[in-house]
């Protein structure tokens, strides 16, 4: 278009923001302009360019959010109006395959018909070009040469001798090779080949085939076959009885393997042609090759019995000692994730060559970091400091680091993976596929010619699949099936992806769709809601926002902005090397959680957040982030997306301009759980005593999985104090690795949060072994999976008992005692009276998001208003006191205002195992009358409680900064939190709340 006058508009997308403001930097740099005049970039935190700008360079999701605009009724024409301005679309590195990349390919190659003038091009250096041309169509493939160096590749057995030689300098006869690894030969070298081949062969004139042979580039020479016969060089010297030109080219890395068209080797030609020293040379060399052969499988089979499903940070260290000895040049180390990049950098730290600062300079690079931060890797060192390069697989693509000569490849990715059948998400290491292997070796030869040392054999390297599987395949799906209904609210989510390239797997839809009806964005017929159209206009997973909106209404958002945004940052604590400092380190963040009720790794980041804030202002930032290892990067980061997604809520006018009575409850540790839980549900377990004496504590999750807690967890020392009283926790995710599956960031709560944002809770009679005790015991062997009813027998038993009483019997006297079942796996004693409370509280909230999501400048209705009052008072003497109901092993009532001194905090939960019968015996709640009265006092009575307070609960009030008056709340958002699919589900007596 520019060679008809026409003006181009070019979007560019690359699935990290880093590629995207580097490339954006390169090319305005190449052009001689200033990043922001013609070439801009857009990410979420940052742009520069606008509308002037011929070409912006984004993040995926940031085209995403454009093709998905907030708002249904200016969707269309907003989508219209930016599509009809744009001229080119270029998907970069679509080879990654990435949720947000396929699900941008699917939606262009539906509007793709309607801009006739819009230009969609697919980029990938490891692209399947031909799968993605029949995805288009058909469309054409154009194949544009870049400018590469030679790579040398080194594997693990060859990896193994280097450390393990006494040699000064491995690379003194290997480095001369590089430049002939990976040379193409053209048209006319072939040409010339086949000439020279035919004449030495025919003629025994071999100065023009040598001449050929000494030519730099000439690896590809050595092994060249004739055109017709198939001869090599190496056969044609061998037929010769050429010995010593066949002992060089044996020495340059001729394969005297391969065979011509009629199947003769270069040995047999010697053979034939009576040549006997030249077939001797080459027996001799196979046997060799044979020799180091075995010694190099004898080698990585030692070396794998011990290190076969990890990075190996020891090898990994020798190597990088062998190589700054022996050269020089920058050295980026490709590491799966985080916690190997932490672990490398302990292990460099420790390591008395590595500790100069003066002679190198060792960056870490990874997605989580500031691009501050992340920018550090382009700048050149100062003379005589070497730069080590520790990356996650942000590094392998779309980035250019001139300096960098050596490329470690561990052989690893950290990689999302997602069970649909038991709905558990985890975090583990993975093998690469040759497309990831390519691209990191790619590094090494981006501006000169580089070496690659694979950390995985050559057997492993030609295993590998070729290309990881789709994100699409491996994730859960709910953001994906969120932004679908968005795109087309009339149109079914599972018809939309299965037009994707690689359709998900149905289950995993389901379970999608389950979860935004349970947080109420969709309907039961999955039609979108009035709440679901306000969750999608915000840039963060929908359970996220419907948190935010949760925290707003209940007066906690500025720690609910944290927590939305710490998912996309790296751990604010820093991890020392030292065990003493590290033990200061574990104390400090203990000590940040207390102040938010303690036992908490996410709301240490909270408290972290909030005192690093106020250090900020005070000028103290260095002395705080010293005294408590805390990033200070992180945190900047981390206020930098805070401000960005509260200018979010004050756009989609969830809350005001002046927020300051948003975060009026930001430090009640009561309220804070119940927004934590919110936002973390359906991710609940309950921590369980170790099997066997000396053994960690485990967590029993709905689907009967026993995890391990990780020992960087706050909870992981005092979970065996706590498993006594089997609390519950709520959790981000479950990381499976080397060390078995285990949980790292963890809360204990108590039951009252999980009561209101829980999907389903069913009520029963309760039923008590006469223990003397007044609980229930656990099972003897210690199984988690408790039956409440241990017999056939006593099964049948009350059943009988309730098929001879009416439903209304189990809930017909307020002091009655009933068991409550949450999700169909944790039990609860109780009393009706708590219990019914409850329930009404819960569809109160439902009413109470409703008419906030219709009427949102308008104040709730006085009924709904109480409720919300009730509710606070609850939730922030439950965080104080440790309100809680009981578990089946205790028969204490939820809130008993007689004997409320003797709840201890954090009191914990049980766990029963129910069969599928057992839903049967659980009755609808009737709600005693004068509830509205009952709640309302309920309300006064736990004020009451909280002013008067005993010495000791004052001085922790004041330590924390805890209100110590009414608390004043909004509301409650409507809907279900989500529930895992495949739950038990408990026919019509199960009482379920509402949208």
């Amino acid at each position: 278009m520019w060679g008809k006058g026409e003006a181009c508009k070019i979007v560019c997308t690359h699935p990290r923001q880093i590629s995207a403001m580097s490339v954006a930097e390169r090319i305005s740099y190449e052009r001689g302009e200033n990043v922001g005049s013609d070439i801009g970039y857009k990410t979420w935190l940052d742009r520069h360019g606008g509308r002037h700008s011929s070409v912006i360079l984004c993040t995926s999701r940031s085209l995403l959010r454009v093709l998905i605009p907030e708002g249904l009724e200016a969707s269309e024409r907003r989508r219209k109006k930016v599509l009809s301005n744009l001229t080119h679309i270029i998907v970069d590195e679509v080879h990654e395959r990435d949720c947000c990349t396929d699900f941008i390919l699917t939606i262009l190659r539906g509007l793709l018909p309607s801009y006739p003038h819009l230009r969609l091009i697919l980029m990938s250096a490891t692209i399947s070009a031909k799968r993605f041309s029949r995805y288009f169509g058909g469309c054409p493939i154009i194949d544009v040469p870049g400018i590469t160096f030679p790579v040398k590749n080194f594997y693990l057995e060859d990896v193994l001798s280097i450390v393990k030689s006494q040699k000064e300098n491995h690379l003194d006869d290997k480095i001369m090779g590089v430049l002939d690894e990976v040379r193409e030969l053209t048209e006319e070298d072939k040409l010339a080949l086949d000439e020279a081949i035919h004449t030495a062969w025919l003629n025994d004139e071999f100065d023009p085939l040598l001449e050929l042979v000494a030519k730099p580039g000439s690896s590809q020479i050595f092994n060249y076959q004739h055109s017709v016969t198939g001869l090599t060089p190496l056969m044609v010297l061998a037929g010769k009885g050429r010995v010593s030109d066949v002992c060089m080219l044996l020495s340059f890395g001729a394969i005297c393997e391969l065979c011509a068209k009629d199947g003769t080797t270069a040995l047999e030609l010697a053979e034939r042609g009576d040549q006997k020293e030249t077939a001797k040379a080459i027996r001799e060399h196979l046997e060799s090759s044979i020799s180091n052969s075995k010694e190099e499988q004898r080698l990585i089979d030692t070396y794998l019995e011990k290190n076969s499903n990890s990075v190996d940070i020891a090898l990994l260290e020798q190597l990088l000692e062998k190589i700054c000895r022996d050269s020089k040049g920058a050295i980026l180390v490709c590491l799966p994730g985080w916690n190997e990049i932490c672990k490398t950098l302990d292990r460099l730290s420790d390591n008395p060559l590595f500790k100069d600062a003066s002679k190198f300079l060792i960056i870490p690079l990874h997605s989580t970091l500031p691009y501050k931060m992340q920018k550090k890797v382009f700048s050149q060192p100062p003379p005589g400091c070497r730069k080590i390069i520790l990356s996650s697989n942000i590094a392998e693509t779309a980035i250019t680091i001139d300096d960098v000569v050596y490329v470690i490849d561990s052989g690893w990715n950290e990689e999302k993976s997602y069970d649909p059948y038991n709905n558990v998400s985890t975090f583990q290491l993975s093998l690469i596929s040759k497309a990831c292997a390519k691209q990191r070796e790619g590094r090494a030869g981006r501006c000169q010619p580089g070496i690659c040392y694979h950390l995985y054999s050559k057997s492993r390297a030609s295993s590998l699949p070729d290309f990881q599987v789709p994100e699409i395949k491996r994730m859960p799906l709910e953001e994906l099936c969120f932004q679908a209904k968005l795109l087309d609210p009339n149109r079914r989510i599972e018809r939309f992806l299965r037009k994707t390239l690689d359709p998900p797997v149905l289950d995993t839809i389901d379970n999608a769709i389950l979860v935004l009806q349970d947080i109420g964005a969709l309907s039961q017929d999955e039609r979108l809601t009035e709440l679901g159209e306000k969750l999608g206009s915000l840039p963060v997973h929908p359970v996220t926002s419907k948190m935010l909106i949760f925290a707003i209404l209940m007066n906690c958002l500025d720690p609910a902005l944290t927590l939305a945004c710490v998912s996309d940052c790296k751990d604010p604590f820093t991890h020392p090397t030292l065990r003493s400092t590290r033990r200061k380190a574990d104390a400090a963040k203990a000590e940040l959680a207390s102040l938010y009720g303690g036992h908490s790794d996410q709301l240490a980041v909270v408290a972290a957040f909030d005192c690093w804030k106020n250090a900020e202002e005070r000028g103290q930032e260095s002395r705080f982030c010293s005294k408590y290892y805390i990033s200070r990067s992180t945190m900047s980061k981390l206020s930098c997306m805070r401000k960005q997604l509260k200018m979010e809520l004050v756009q989609n006018g969830f809350m005001p301009k002046d927020s300051s009575t948003c975060s009026l409850n930001a430090r009640d540790p009561g309220v804070l759980h119940a927004v934590l839980v919110a936002g973390l549900y359906p991710m609940v377990g309950r921590l369980r005593p170790p099997l066997m004496k000396g053994r960690q504590a485990v967590v029993v999750t709905r689907s009967r999985g026993k995890v391990l807690l990780h020992g960087q967890s706050l909870n992981f020392e005092p979970s065996l104090k706590l498993t006594d009283r089997h609390p519950l926790i709520v959790f981000d995710k479950i990381t499976r690795g080397d060390g078995g599956t285990d949980i790292r960031k963890c809360t204990v709560v108590g039951p009252v949060p999980l009561l209101i944002v829980a999907k389903e809770i069913a009520v029963g009679p309760a039923q008590e072994k006469d223990n003397g005790k007044g609980g229930i015991e656990n099972d003897h062997d210690g199984n988690e999976e408790i039956d409440i009813y241990k017999t056939f027998e006593e099964k049948m038993d009350i059943e009988n008992k309730l098929n001879q009483q009416p439903e209304e019997m189990v809930m017909s006297s307020p002091n009655n005692k009933v068991t409550v079942v949450v999700d169909g796996w944790l039990h609860f004693l109780s009393k009706a009276l708590d219990i019914a409370q409850l329930y009404c509280l819960r569809d109160r909230l439902s009413s109470a998001i409703l008419f906030k999501v219709k009427h949102p400048n308008e104040a709730l209705p006085p009924v709904l208003g109480a409720s919300m009052q009730a509710l606070a008072s609850i939730l922030s003497y439950d965080g104080l006191s440790g309100i809680s109901l009981e578990p089946v092993e205790t028969s204490t009532s939820m809130v008993n205002p007689t004997d409320i001194s003797r709840f201890l905090p954090g009191r914990s939960t049980g766990t029963h195992k129910m069969s599928r019968r057992e839903p049967k015996r659980f009755k609808r709640c009737k709600r005693p009358q004068n509830q509205d009265a009952t709640l309302q006092q309920r309300a006064q009575e736990c004020n009451t409680r909280k002013q008067s307070k005993s010495p000791k609960e004052q001085k922790v009030a004041q330590q924390q900064n805890l209100p110590s008056g009414d608390l004043s709340l909004n509301g409650y958002p409507s809907g279900r939190p989500s529930s895992p699919k495949g739950s038990t589900r408990g026919t019509s007596l199960k009482r379920r709340r509402g949208n």
